[in-house]
């Protein structure tokens, strides 16, 4: 019997102190950052390390929580994930995930997206799961539709970022419809 935080790739966890120093390196790459939501203002070491400490101290409340993603072959954070937007009376949750560009197509996110909903629809009795993809960000889009997430509408012109206005792609997924393509083996 295994945990339901740990997959084929990586392993969810919590945020520890001692991550600042990978965290605060994943936020130097621009690129990334954008990709997950925005480019940040530059964070002091003291900033980086009393954000993980926070972090690894924070109580989960609404079901909104946000997780390491450790590689499984190197005990090596990867990057992070989070909820949120969540309804129980609607039954629905929002999330995003970041993966440090070193770690790129590599299976991690995928993987860590699956935990994720396992236990969201599993054992939080979700019923469906939403992300916000930015239009040009073709491998986020491609990782959503390979999960069986369907593209629900298009906001145009809905975000600033990097000098222009981008697209958000709103991608959804059912209990059923993730159940049906990710059984528990």
């Amino acid at each position: 019997m295994g945990s339901i935080w740990v997959g084929e790739r990586v392993r969810l966890r919590g945020i520890e102190p001692e991550d600042w120093e990978e965290f605060r390196r994943f936020d130097e790459d621009s690129e990334v950052q954008r990709d997950a939501d925005m480019v940040q203002l530059p964070r002091s070491d003291a900033a980086s390390l009393r954000w993980a400490e926070e972090e690894s101290v924070r109580k989960a409340e609404n079901d909104q929580f946000q997780l390491a993603i450790e590689a499984l072959e190197t005990d090596t954070l990867v990057g992070a994930l989070s909820t949120n937007g969540t309804s129980r009376r609607a039954g629905r949750f929002s999330y995003g995930i970041a993966i440090g560009r070193d770690f790129h197509r590599r299976g991690y996110a995928s993987d860590a997206v699956v935990l994720l909903l396992r236990f969201m629809f599993g054992e939080r009795r979700y019923h469906k799961a939403e992300a916000g993809v930015y239009g040009y960000n073709e491998a986020s889009l491609a990782l959503h539709r390979h999960l069986g997430f369907q593209e629900e509408g298009r906001l145009r012109d809905h975000e600033f970022l990097d000098g222009g206005f981008v697209d958000l792609v709103l991608m959804g997924i059912t209990a059923k419809e993730f159940g049906e393509r990710h059984i528990r083996r």
